[in-house]
């Protein structure tokens, strides 16, 4: 097991995309290939099973395994963070008990989304997964409905296992939570090189370092507002639908994983590929995973429920 401070020494976690067989099973194989690229690439930790990694689209038998499966075979090289997280506390405490019991080091854990709960429900959902082991808290109203805002997060911080907040609520939040000695990873890749190098984040959970993980360990480690601001075009596209839409589509064009969606997620249109494949393709292809960017037929990519 790592400490809670050497768990907070990660300036780079990749939310890891989970790739695909032409039979909508999860390709091993081909996921760790994408795990030793990131290793390669300096990248300090993994969320497994995350929104990225289409965790939501996993039954649970699915989930545990990828979390088990990289715990053992990586667990000595990276952070492993299983996003064991629900809406259904009684499922948290499940999935967060299995997966410490797998290895990882530590949780995402989110507050219920959809079925929402009241303020004195989200502390208790909160406390009672963090009993189990460590975790980080993950902050993003536009998926759950619900902001978690300071008044939460602040007494919450008081217990012994939180990690920190990966909060996608703006970078003076983030400068707010870090002068108080919470620890705070940018859940925005567009903010995260302002958060770190200006208002003292910790780092970035990232969905776009799945694609380019070199050049966002630069982005964490030096202040490069020439590097940041030329990579805003590429990390825009990445979110011009709703994630992770954008960063399957590009590992597809490049030829990092095999063109396959599980639904209800589909590929970008031809337009829209066309604008990823001209903003990857200034890159050096050495920074990229896989090759050089090429447009996919619709016809060419596997959808399956």
């Amino acid at each position: 097991m790592r400490t809670l401070e050497q768990i907070k020494q990660a300036s780079l976690i990749t939310a890891i995309k989970t790739p695909y067989l032409a039979n909508g099973e999860i390709d091993l194989a081909k996921y760790d290939e994408l795990v030793e690229i990131q290793i390669a690439a300096g990248v300090d930790g993994i969320v497994v099973g995350g929104t990225t990694g289409e965790g939501q689209l996993m039954n649970w038998e699915e989930h545990l395994m990828l979390i088990a499966h990289s715990a053992n075979k990586y667990g000595d090289k990276l952070v492993i963070v299983g996003n064991t997280g629900s809406n259904n506390t009684r499922e948290a405490i499940k999935a967060t008990k299995y997966g410490f019991a797998s290895g990882m080091h530590a949780a995402l854990q989110i507050n219920p989304y959809y079925g929402r709960t009241s303020i004195a429900g989200v502390n208790e959902h909160f406390k009672r997964v963090l009993d189990i082991g460590p975790a980080f808290i993950y902050n993003v109203a536009g998926r759950t409905g619900q902001d978690l805002t300071p008044d939460i997060i602040e007494p919450l911080a008081k217990h012994p296992n939180l990690i920190g907040v990966k909060e996608c609520g703006g970078n003076e939040r983030i400068a707010h939570y870090e002068q108080q000695g919470i620890a705070c990873w940018s859940g925005n890749d567009d903010e995260a090189h302002d958060a770190r190098h200006t208002h003292n984040a910790h780092g970035v959970i990232s969905v776009t370092s799945n694609l380019i993980p070199g050049l966002f360990r630069q982005l964490m480690d030096t202040k490069n507002d020439a590097l940041n601001t030329s990579l805003q075009p590429l990390m825009n596209w990445l979110f011009c639908e709703p994630n992770p839409i954008a960063i399957n589509t590009a590992m597809m064009m490049t030829g990092a994983v095999n063109p396959v969606f599980r639904l209800p997620y589909v590929p970008l249109s031809d337009e829209q590929q066309a604008q990823g494949e001209a903003l990857i393709n200034e890159l050096n292809v050495d920074d990229i995973v896989g090759n050089k960017a090429k447009c996919i037929k619709q016809s060419d990519i596997a959808l399956l429920s």
